[in-house]
Formats: structure tokens, C-alpha cells, sequence
């Protein structure tokens, strides 16, 4: 019984044993047959996307900024160009200790503490940026002593691109404008337009001038290049390139050499002036004093070198004259004049007299001149300037027909140049009062306000282009052109050229023979008024108008002395000028801040600008032209 027993115990066993072997192998082969699904699966049905993923991973298609576009004068000087550098640029995700990575390769290149605060404040504006700039220019010796030791710095490259260089330095600054990084706002940007492929490369882009108006025809289209890497991201080699296109040229309508004339005038004074062709509204010449150089931005602006711009008072970047808004002064009273011919309130042989006051509603409106100019017809006003004779204008003619007429000739209104920040001005009208002052009773238009408007004071305040842009539709019989800085787009690698045709912008509705009464005043004002002592032995005749402006308002019957009045508290210097008399070939306004009398301050600047462009006389002082070979510049081809 006992044998029986144990056999079929034993038997049992051997059946459970063999249960298990089953089933463990029936668990293996379906372990092998989902491995061998999975295996089938992702290299039959899924090859294509795994393929892709690999290609990815051993594929980079890397982004080739193209050549920026160079910006050249009516006369071909360069003004704007590029040339090849190494920059030493640390990857910012690749590395663990910026501060220290700094301090290690500080110990191998110089590295200044500008250096690192400008690292530093570029990493503050971007964020999101692939690689930033700790050195940039760097020697070819510095470029070969990294590229020694390039095993020793995970996360730090050597870049070699392309610089902006502005052969002029600060001349012409605020035309041209500068470059600066490319910000978060700026990529938003590019979204929002559908630019952001084309700028995928890009670390810098304009930023304020030509430069930024004019930045996509600088531009030009980004390339693409397959590179094959290895497991560090390192480029192994190049497998395609699809060719980066250059950038357009811009030819400004701009004379570099009378920009120098206009700027080395001004010395150091603070103002304005713009210069435009009446027959194309072309700028010749675009000032703002004092400004800044351009080439200190290339490279990402040195900390301290951007403090000292924001913090000076005499606020270098501002546009002075596109947004620098001033009272007019007494260049108003040309177009005063032009205003009451044509509106039938005065005839060219409407007198008055003039004994140096005029008194409106108990208040004594003073002239420049104590005593007056006596008899003083239209032709008399404009030559000696007289202050009385507009004071009775303007309360004849009435603010509503004063605003009216003067809006035809651009007061108060943007002139639409090719910049970015132009201001409109004020054309003070009680339209404008009202919807200025939020108090009911600073609303109303008072009848006294009205005479200061005459002899451009008050609420009158233009910017320099405005007045320039007035000046020259006057000299050009009331037709006004847009203000524009571009000549023509160029297209080097098509031989294709885009002119930037002349753009009618308004026809004043003035007849000619007012104009030429008016033009013929103000070539009397050269010759034998207010502006005589500047343009005494001119070789040509122009027409022009002094102006002087109030900065703070003096109190009823107090005498103006400058010696007593702090220098930034005097009066503005202003001058309009066209030339030649015959066939206006230049109009220009001069704005010399707290400069005094026009006649001595902004009158001698506009001489100066006009002897150059019309007898080519250059002033003693005037550095030579840049030589191209002072850079290694990068053709458009």
C-alpha cells in the first residue's frame, strides 16, 4: 500500500513539473513573440518615423545669416558696411557655472569687466538666446590660442560673423541709426509679421534710423546648411547648403560731406537742421547735436557707455529734429505774410506804424526793437522782422483762419518721413486747446492768445523737418513733396534697381504771385535784413528769415537780458533759408537750442551749408573721407 502510494505521489509531481515547464515556455515564446511584434513593428511599420528621428539626432539644419546690405550717400560714399570677426560666444544651457566658466577662460583671453557686464545685461535681455558674446573681435592669435584649448570648454564656441562698421563715426548718426540684439519683443515681432524663418541666425538687427525703417531690404533671405554632428552637438561636416542671399543696398538721398559741413558748424551746440531738396522733397542733410556713435552698439553696447547716453541732460539720443519740438519764432511771419496776402487781410501796400508796442486788452505786447520800426509795409515787415506789425495781423486774421491756412504747409502735422519716432507738433487752434486741456476753463480759446501766435510764440510748436518741409514747399511755389531719405534700393545679385519715386504730398492753395512777393522779403532779409551780417559777399542769392524763440515767459514789461538768464533758459536761435532765389535748388531749417539771436547763432550755420552745396566751399576743420580700406568690407555679390 505504501509503494502504491508514493508512486502516484511521484507521478503526480512529475505532471505538476512538467504543467509548470509548459508554462513557463509557453510565457517565453509569448515574450519572444511580442519582442519579435515589437521588433516588427518598429522596424517594418514605424521605419520611416524612427529613421527620421535618427537622421534628426545625427542631422542639424543649421541656420547662415546672410550679408547685411550696405548703406551708401547720393554720391556712392559708404556710410554703412560690414567686416569679418571672431566672437567668443558661451551657450548658456550648456553650461553650469557661467561665473565660473568666465573666470576659467579670463585666464586664457582677456577679459575686461565691460566684457562681462555687457555679457551680463545681454543675458538679462535675451533670455531665450542659443549663444551670447563674452569677447568679441577677437585676434586671429586669440581665435588660434582658444581653438588650442577648445577641449578644455564644454559649452564655449568660436563664431566667426559678419560687424557693422560706420566709416563716419557720429556723423549722421541719427539717419543711420544702429544695430542692437535681437530681444524677445523683436522675435514676437517677427511672428506676428511671419518673418521669423528668415531671422532665425540673426543675433542683431536695426534698431533705430535707416536701420530699422529700411531693415528688411537690409536684411536680406537667411540660408540653411545640413550638417551632420556627432553625440556633443560638434559639426562633423557640411552634407548641403542652400546659399544665404545679401541684403539690398540703400542710397540714401543724403551728402555725407554736407552732413560733416552742417555738423562741424554746430561745434558743440545742441539743435538741429534739416536740409531738403523743394523740387523732391529729398533730405539732403538731417541733423541732431549732440548725437552718438553708432559703432559702440555693434557688438552689444558697453553698460557704462549706455548710461552716460540715458543720463545726460543734453539726451544725445533723441532725434532733435524729427522729434525736438520748438516754438517757431519769427520764421512764422513769412508764412504770416504768404497767409494775409492770400486770404485778402492785407495788400502788399498795407502800412502801419510801428512804435514798439501793441496793446491788446490792457496788455502791452512789446517788440524786439524799443522804439518800433515806424511805417512798416508787408515787404518792411519780413525784412526788419517787425513784431507789431504781425501782433495786429494775427488779431485781424483770427486764430480759426491762422490754423486753417497754416495746415496746408505741414504745421502740426507729421511729415511722413522715412523714420521711425517723428512727432507731430503743435498747431494750436481752439479745436486743439480743447481736446489738450482736461479743466473747462483751460479749454476757451482767449482772444490774446492769438497775437503771440503771430510772431510764432504761444502754444506754436514745431519740430526742425516741419519747418524745413514748410520752407521748402514755400520756396517751391506751394507744392510739397514727402521728406524722404531713400534714393533707390539696389538688388546686386539681380542688377535689379528700385527707385523711390518723388511723392506728392499737398498742393497749398496760394497763388504765385504771393509767393514770389513773399520769396522776394525774405532775399531781402540776406540782403539788407536780419540775416544780412551772415550772408554779407554770398556769391549767390537766397532767401531766409531769423527767428528767435522764447524758452520760459517773461512777465509783463520785464526786460529779456541773456547775461542774467541761466544758459539753458535762453532763448532758442532759429533760420529758414532756400537758395538760389531764382530756382530753389535746397530749403533748410536751423534750431539752435538757447543759442540767442537767430542772426547769430542758427544764421552762420545755415551760410556755412549753403556755401558748400552751392560753391562746394568746405570749411576749415573738415576731417578727409573715409578710406575704404579701413575695413575689410563684404561685397553683395
Amino acid at each position: 500500500m505504501m509503494g502504491s502510494a508514493e508512486l502516484r505521489n511521484h507521478e503526480r509531481e512529475v505532471a505538476q513539473f512538467q504543467l509548470r515547464i509548459a508554462v513557463a515556455a509557453f510565457a517565453v515564446l509569448a515574450a519572444f513573440l511580442l519582442l519579435a511584434g515589437r521588433f516588427v513593428f518598429l522596424q517594418v511599420v514605424q521605419h520611416d518615423i524612427y529613421r527620421a528621428k535618427a537622421e534628426e539626432n545625427r542631422i542639424a539644419i543649421v541656420p547662415v545669416a546672410p550679408n547685411r546690405g550696405l548703406i551708401v550717400d547720393r554720391n556712392g560714399a559708404v556710410i554703412a558696411r560690414n567686416y569679418s570677426g571672431y566672437t567668443l560666444e558661451i551657450y548658456p544651457r550648456r553650461v553650469e557655472s557661467l561665473e565660473r566658466t568666465i573666470d576659467e577662460l579670463a585666464q586664457l583671453i582677456e577679459i575686461q569687466p565691460r566684457d562681462r557686464a555687457r555679457f551680463n545685461k545681454m543675458l538679462q535681455e535675451a533670455r531665450n538666446a542659443e549663444s551670447l558674446p563674452i569677447r568679441t573681435r577677437l585676434s586671429d592669435e586669440e581665435a588660434a590660442k582658444f581653438a588650442a584649448n577648445r577641449f578644455r570648454y564644454d559649452g564655449v564656441e568660436i563664431k566667426a560673423r559678419l560687424f557693422r562698421q560706420y566709416p563716419y563715426g557720429d556723423v549722421a548718426a541719427h539717419v543711420i541709426g544702429y544695430m542692437g540684439r535681437v530681444t524677445q519683443d523683436d522675435q514676437a515681432r517677427f511672428e506676428q509679421e511671419g518673418s521669423s524663418p528668415n531671422y532665425r541666425g540673426t543675433d542683431y538687427i536695426g534698431k533705430a534710423g535707416v536701420e530699422a525703417s529700411y531693415e528688411h531690404e537690409l536684411h536680406g533671405t537667411t540660408g540653411f546648411e545640413q550638417v551632420e554632428i556627432d553625440a556633443a552637438g560638434r559639426r562633423i561636416r557640411t552634407l548641403s547648403r542652400t546659399a544665404a542671399i545679401s541684403g539690398n543696398d540703400v542710397t540714401l538721398t543724403l551728402d555725407i560731406r554736407l552732413q560733416q559741413v552742417a555738423e562741424l558748424a554746430f561745434g558743440e551746440r545742441r539743435g538741429a537742421l534739416v536740409a531738403i531738396e523743394p523740387s523732391t522733397g529729398g533730405v539732403l542733410a538731417l541733423v541732431s547735436k549732440p548725437g552718438f556713435d553708432p559703432n559702440q552698439f555693434v557688438d552689444g553696447i558697453d553698460p557704462q557707455y549706455w548710461g552716460e547716453l540715458n543720463k545726460s541732460p543734453d539726451k544725445p539720443l533723441n532725434n532733435r529734429a524729427i522729434s525736438g519740438v520748438y516754438p517757431p519764432g519769427s520764421t512764422f511771419k513769412p508764412f504770416m505774410a504768404l497767409a494775409a496776402l492770400q486770404l485778402g487781410k492785407r495788400t502788399a501796400r498795407s502800412t502801419i506804424v510801428d512804435p514798439g508796442y501793441f496793446i491788446f486788452g490792457g496788455r502791452r505786447f512789446r517788440d524786439s526793437k524799443p522804439g518800433g520800426h515806424g511805417i512798416v509795409d508787408l515787404h518792411k515787415s519780413i525784412v526788419v522782422s517787425s513784431d507789431v506789425y504781425y501782433y495786429q495781423l494775427a488779431n485781424d486774421m483770427g486764430i480759426d483762419a491762422i490754423a486753417g491756412f497754416m495746415k496746408h504747409f505741414g504745421f502740426g502735422s507729421r511729415t511722413g518721413i522715412d523714420l521711425q519716432s517723428e512727432a507731430a507738433g503743435v498747431l494750436p487752434s481752439p479745436e486743439w486747446k480743447t481736446k489738450r486741456f482736461r479743466r473747462l476753463a483751460d479749454q476757451k480759446w482767449y482772444p490774446g492768445e492769438t497775437i503771440s501766435i503771430g510772431i510764432g510764440q504761444g502754444y506754436n510748436a514745431y519740430t526742425p523737418i516741419q519747418l524745413a518741409l514748410a520752407t521748402a514747399t514755400l520756396a517751391n511755389g506751394g507744392t510739397m513733396y514727402r521728406p524722404r531719405l531713400v534714393e533707390h534700393v539696389d538688388r546686386p545679385r539681380r542688377g535689379e534697381r528700385r527707385y523711390v519715386e518723388p511723392e506728392l504730398a499737398h498742393r497749398a492753395p496760394v497763388r504765385a504771385e504771393h509767393v514770389e512777393f513773399v520769396k522776394r522779403a525774405m532775399a531781402g532779409v540776406n540782403k539788407e535784413g536780419t540775416g544780412a551780417r551772415a550772408f554779407a559777399g554770398a556769391q549767390y542769392t537766397s532767401g531766409g528769415k531769423t527767428g528767435t524763440a522764447q524758452v520760459i515767459a517773461m512777465k509783463q514789461n520785464e526786460k529779456y537780458e541773456e547775461s542774467k538768464v541761466a544758459e539753458r533758459f535762453r532763448d532758442h536761435s532759429l533760420f529758414i533759408a532756400f537758395a538760389p532765389v531764382e530756382s530753389p535748388r535746397i530749403a533748410l531749417a536751423v534750431v539752435v537750442e538757447n543759442g540767442g539771436f537767430g542772426a547769430r547763432a542758427a544764421a552762420p550755420i545755415a551760410r556755412a551749408v549753403l556755401d558748400y552745396f552751392l560753391l562746394g566751399k568746405t570749411p576749415a576743420g573738415m576731417d578727409p573721407a573715409p578710406e575704404d580700406e579701413d575695413a575689410e568690407q563684404e561685397g553683395n555679390d
